[in-house]
């Protein structure tokens, strides 16, 4: 359904629960609406009727003398239901459910809440909860909540799944003067979401930056397209919650055993273009920073100090951030020269010693303002005997209004340069308690401007229809009730996916692996088949590089023999006998299906240590051929695949061409819930790549 306007913008509200006693719910939202100024009609509704404020409550609903656009329920769940399509026969578009006693509760919550979802459909109502605190628009002078207080406005759009932390972060506004455009509390959800609001607010004029604090997303691959739409507009700050703790479970396969919810997390919210706050202090810090200042047109810092260790802790989290400070010109230089004492640092750092006064930070601020290498400019100040912050504040304001700069502060203290933050707040420049969260915050924004450079590669489903000898090899599988697939059926599909193996047979007898070892050319390597076994070192499974007919033979009963021994139930098909595969080097492939966003692929170092070293990068299916260039430089060793020290360059195009392949045969077989092809050996640029040993867990979709 459409979102509704009336949710931010109606013109009456109506309060079911509205109370006289002020340690009531009903009672603080009934008054935060009189005293936030909304100029609407305003009713309350209760059965024992009294009055709050002037204001007389009615009885019941037929009692309203007029039509209601938003609803807000502070009554028992039930009562909830019952009262939606006589309210929607008032003319209700939006409603609030604060009311508690739903899903939370589980059991008869949950059917409660589900019945509120039809009611509510069923009226074409869209509802913000239950289970919430409520909805604030400051523009709009509406505070339909019953949180402390209500921020001042601006151009900070916030929804939050806790109500809790959204008071923490409204008293932080309050105290600072930090404006708000919206405010929304999500509570569960059970019809308008994240995903609802980020749509909304992306085309909200009074909006310029969105912060969310999320502990769930229910429908990942339509919040991940979403996102994209919205990140093009304006910028996306969340703080993700509960992410390691719900990715714990058993996986059958190396991927699944790395990825976890964090990891499909923190792919989405990269491919979405979407920045991620760590703590809900970041959270504030980079929202300060979005909505008082303009995104830097450069990436270079310049800093401007009057003491040396807070501009060498700004650098060095420059430095971490990838963050490079700005060079300053000759004519710069000379300029500084001129204005500074012989002791000061004309480098970047500016340092313009301890005994500044705010006409020397005018002066040095005067001589750097349009140099040409600068994006962006912090200035930081400790207070000291000849320290003026109030005056050096404006100074601040002054020089650099209009230089076209992304201007960030931090005044450290307290106190003595109380004032001083405040002087630089009320005119647009974000202050920071310290230096390393004022770059944190330039770090964001740099970040978010080179994501509008770049774009995002288009949102690409696959529209073929799957390979049909791949789905044959599953269907089989699944036909004689096995959920797993081991190397030889692994193979097969996908052979049928463009992935080459090297020469190899099936042996179950020692002689069959003679035979086989007779027709191939070179050494052999040689593996136990048997799809219930994960780590083949680990029993015993595995030799490599055998070079005679009796070299093979001993191998194939030392191989059946150790993984009787070491793992006695285990389901023994043979002994795959291939060629060894030289000149490469070994690299993992996989893919692991995330319950939120569907494929998660995964790219990096593998063979034996690859979860030792879990040099792995990952990102949500589909993938663009741009994405999947991105996977192969993003991890450690990417030296050792570029030609490290004049070694041979790997073939980095058929390691792009492998992960396309596994992300179109994930959205061909949304049944294939593991995917393991390890090791891949990537060989020299133009001789492509060789799958040495994969295997698939599939789920009973897949029919």
């Amino acid at each position: 359904m459409v979102f509704p306007p009336e949710l931010f913008q109606p013109k009456s509200i109506v309060v079911l629960g509205a109370s006289r006693n002020p340690g009531k719910v009903g009672h603080g939202v009934f008054t935060n609406l009189i005293r936030s100024g909304f100029p609407g009609e305003i009713y309350g509704v209760n059965p024992a009727g009294g009055e709050v404020l002037g204001r007389t409550f009615h009885r019941d609903i037929g009692e309203l003398p007029g039509g209601v656009d938003l609803a807000v329920f502070v009554i028992p769940p039930r009562q909830v239901i019952e009262a939606i399509p006589l309210l929607a026969g008032k003319g209700m578009k939006a409603a609030i459910v604060i009311s508690a006693g739903f899903k939370e509760i589980g059991g008869e919550g949950a059917d409660l809440e589900r019945d509120l979802r039809e009611a509510l459909a069923k009226a074409s109502i869209r509802a913000v909860g239950p289970n919430c605190l409520g909805v604030i628009n400051t523009h709009a002078r509406m505070n339909a909540s019953f949180a402390v207080g209500s921020p001042p406005p601006g151009s900070i759009a916030f929804f939050s799944q806790s109500g809790a932390l959204l008071t923490g972060v409204l008293d932080w506004a309050v105290s600072a003067g930090i404006g708000f455009s919206k405010v929304v509390s999500l509570g569960n959800k059970a019809d308008i979401s994240e995903l609802d609001m980020m749509l909304y607010l992306a085309d909200d004029p009074e909006t310029r930056v969105i912060l969310g604090y999320v502990e769930s997303i229910d429908e990942g691959r339509r919040f991940l397209r979403a996102a994209r739409e919205v990140t093009a507009k304006k910028p996306v700050i969340l703080v993700k919650a509960g992410a390691t703790a719900a990715g714990a479970r058993a996986a059958s396969s190396h991927t699944g055993s790395l990825a976890g919810f964090e990891r499909a997390y923190s792919a989405a919210f990269r491919q979405g273009g979407l920045l991620r706050a760590e703590t809900v202090e970041e959270l504030c810090d980079l929202a300060l920073g979005f909505a008082l200042q303009q995104v830097p047109e450069k990436d270079r810092l310049l800093i401007v100090t009057n003491a040396g260790g807070p501009a060498i802790m700004a650098a060095d989290a420059a430095e971490r951030l990838g963050i490079p400070l700005a060079e300053i010109s000759a004519d710069s230089r000379e300029r500084l020269r001129a204005v500074l004492p012989p002791t000061a640092s004309l480098g970047n750092p500016v340092d313009v010693i301890g005994d500044a006064r705010a006409d020397r930070y005018r002066e040095a601020l005067a001589a750097v303002r349009d140099d040409p290498s600068t994006g962006s400019v912090l200035v930081l100040l400790t207070p000291q005997a000849m320290t003026e912050p109030e005056e050096t504040a404006r100074v601040v304001v002054s020089s650099l209004s209009g230089s076209g700069k992304t201007v960030l502060a931090s005044f450290l203290g307290g106190e003595s340069v109380r004032a001083a933050r405040a002087i630089l707040g009320e005119e647009g420049i974000p202050q920071y308690s310290g230096p390393e969260r004022a770059v944190r915050a330039l770090g964001a924004m740099i970040a978010y401007r080179r994501i509008r450079e770049a774009g995002l590669p288009p949102w690409e489903e696959p529209a073929r229809a799957p390979l049909p000898a791949a789905a044959e090899i599953l269907r089989d599988v699944l036909s004689r009730g096995r959920r797993t697939l081991g190397e030889e059926e692994s193979r097969g599909v996908l052979e049928s996916y463009g992935f080459r193996f090297p020469n190899h047979a099936l042996a179950r007898t020692s002689e069959e692996a003679v035979a086989a070892f007779e027709g191939m050319e070179g050494s052999v390597a040689m593996k136990i088949v048997s799809p219930g076994i994960l780590h083949k070192t680990e029993v015993g499974g595995v030799r490599l590089n055998l070079r005679s007919a009796e070299d093979v033979a001993r191998a194939f009963l030392e191989i059946t023999s150790s993984v009787r021994r070491m793992s006695p139930a285990a389901c023994i098909v043979g002994v795959s006998v291939q060629e060894m595969v030289a000149g490469g080097r070994e690299l993992i492939l996989g893919m692991s299906r995330d319950p939120q966003f569907g494929p998660l692929l995964m790219f990096g170092l593998g063979g034996i240590h690859v979860e030792v070293l879990q040099d792995v990068t990952f990102r949500v299916a589909p993938v663009s051929r741009e994405e999947a260039g991105e996977m192969v430089r993003e991890i450690r060793a990417y030296p050792l695949l570029a030609g490290f020290r004049g070694g041979d360059p790997a073939d980095e195009e058929a390691i792009v061409e492998a992960i396309l392949s596994i992300s179109r045969l994930s959205l061909d077989f949304p049944g294939i819930l593991e995917l393991d092809i390890n090791p891949v050996m990537v060989l020299p640029k133009g001789r492509g790549l060789m799958a040495i040993d994969c295997r698939m867990a599939i789920g009973e979709g897949e029919r």
